[in-house]
């Protein structure tokens, strides 16, 4: 198993943690002509229950 020999600095360990970024999530309008609010690509529109131009879940 893969032991390291030395312990990590802090600032090395801090420089390698700077780099974790957290994007913003992928919105995308919705495809009813009516609704058109944004919601996450692949996912039924929460507003107005409509995937793919078809009702799938009832209107919140």
């Amino acid at each position: 198993m893969a032991v390291p020999k030395r312990r990590m600095s802090r600032s090395n360990t801090r420089s390698r943690r700077s780099q974790w970024k957290t994007s913003a999530p992928t919105l995308a309008p919705c495809s009813n002509r009516a609704c058109r609010e944004l919601k996450p690509p692949h996912v039924a529109c929460p507003n107005c229950g409509q995937y793919a131009g078809r009702a799938v879940v009832a209107p919140a």
